[in-house]
C-alpha cells in the first residue's frame, strides 16, 4: 500500500500551476514556430540562434556556449547551426588564440534575415500577449517567471 502522504494530488495548486504553464508554453512555442517557419523558413530555434548572435561581441559565440544558451546539446547544436550554415546565416570562425575552439559567426545575410524575421515575430509576440495580458499583468507574469529560471534559484 502506497504511503498517502507520499503522493500528490493532481488537484494540488503547485500541480495544477506546473500543467498550465507546460501546456502554455508548447501551445505558445508551436504558434510563434509555425509563424516563423511559414513566414521566414526559420524555426524557433534557428531565430533565437540568429539573435543570441547578434548581441554577442563581434555577432560570435563559441558554439559550446551557444548550445547552452539555447539549451540544446552539441549534437543539437551541431545539427542546427549547419542547417543556418547551409543557407548562409552563420559561418564558423576559428578561434585566435585556441585552435580547437570553434565559433559560430552571424553572417551579414543572417543578420538581415533576423532583421526581416523580428518584425513579424515581435508583432506576433504582442498580438498573442497584449490581447491577454494588461500591462499590469505581463509584468507580475515576468516577475513570476523570472523566478523559475536557473540564476534566480542560484
Amino acid at each position: 500500500m502506497e504511503n498517502v502522504s507520499t503522493q500528490v494530488s493532481v488537484e494540488a495548486v503547485e500541480v495544477q500551476a506546473f500543467i498550465h504553464f507546460v501546456r502554455a508554453h508548447a501551445s505558445v512555442v508551436r504558434g510563434l514556430d509555425r509563424e516563423l517557419v511559414a513566414d521566414h523558413g526559420l524555426t524557433i530555434n534557428d531565430y533565437e540562434v540568429l539573435i543570441r548572435l547578434s548581441r554577442a561581441p563581434d555577432r560570435m559565440m563559441r558554439r559550446v556556449d551557444l548550445a547552452q544558451q539555447v539549451l540544446l546539446t552539441p549534437s543539437g547544436i551541431t545539427r542546427l547551426l549547419e542547417g543556418l550554415q547551409g543557407s548562409g546565416f552563420v559561418e564558423k570562425a576559428a578561434c585566435a588564440t585556441d585552435a580547437r575552439v570553434v565559433y559560430a559567426k552571424l553572417t551579414d545575410a543572417g543578420h538581415e534575415k533576423l532583421t526581416a524575421a523580428s518584425t513579424d515575430h515581435f508583432a506576433a509576440i504582442r498580438e498573442l500577449f497584449g490581447a491577454r495580458f494588461s500591462d499590469e499583468e505581463l509584468r507580475t507574469l515576468c516577475d513570476f517567471l523570472e523566478r523559475l529560471e536557473p540564476e534566480a534559484s542560484d
